[in-house]
């Protein structure tokens, strides 16, 4: 479908078999990106879309994934993008969902709801490509978004400050753990630029300032 890059996470080794697979396209399996985690591999990343079959509120927003393909490629014009898939066997874990701004689902039989992983990472190839997608809104100017890594640090500052206000009780783990996923998904959907950022970061400065006043910033380094 014309995709290149590709990344791989602490993936097996690979084999013959491997290279049989891929046929024609070797040359992109063999320059594809290897990292040990997760995180490693979003860092400079704006916007990242998980797949998945599961649904439910925890999983936060799920999209048809026309319409989330749709999306991807407008934001891809001027910002880095991911498209996150899961295990063959058993798909994206939950801490995996949580880094994601949004997921996408392909629409199938309720006798059959799962696809293999090259069948799905096919048809949101396909659906990225279609050609109308290209000419979608051209009078819309594409907007740059900070990096996911950038991204991390304000959720670590937000928590922090959310505690100092008593919003999320001392000691209750689960519900700090519901916020900042909400949170995550609510501001990954879309990103922020750095302007943004930049505001986030001084509205959490000054909420900071006037609950300890001459102190070291809550959450800074």
């Amino acid at each position: 479908m014309g995709f290149r890059r590709l990344a791989l996470v602490s993936p097996p080794p690979m084999t013959d078999e491997t290279g049989w697979f891929a046929h024609n396209a070797l040359d992109v399996l063999e320059s594809a990106a290897i990292y040990n985690t997760l995180q490693d591999s979003l860092r400079d990343k704006t916007i990242v879309a998980g797949t998945t079959r599961r649904k439910g509120k925890r999983r936060g927003v799920i999209y048809p994934v026309d319409s989330g393909a749709r999306s991807l490629r407008e934001l891809a014009q001027e910002n880095k993008v991911a498209i996150l898939f899961g295990r063959e066997d058993r798909g994206l874990f939950n801490e995996e969902v949580e880094e994601c701004g949004f997921l996408m689902s392909i629409p199938v039989s309720s006798e059959q709801p799962s696809l293999n992983l090259a069948q799905a990472v096919l048809i949101v190839a396909y659906e990225l490509s279609r050609a109308d997608y290209r000419d979608s809104e051209p009078d819309t100017k594409p907007v740059r978004l900070v990096p996911h890594e950038d991204m991390n640090f304000l959720y670590k500052k937000i928590s922090a400050t959310l505690k100092a206000l008593e919003y999320i009780p001392r000691g209750d783990r689960d519900l700090e753990k519901k916020i900042m996923q909400n949170l995550k998904h609510f501001i990954g959907r879309a990103g922020l630029t750095e302007w943004e950022l930049a505001m986030c970061h001084g509205i959490v400065t000054q909420i900071n300032r006037k609950l300890r006043p001459g102190d070291k910033n809550i959450g800074d380094e």
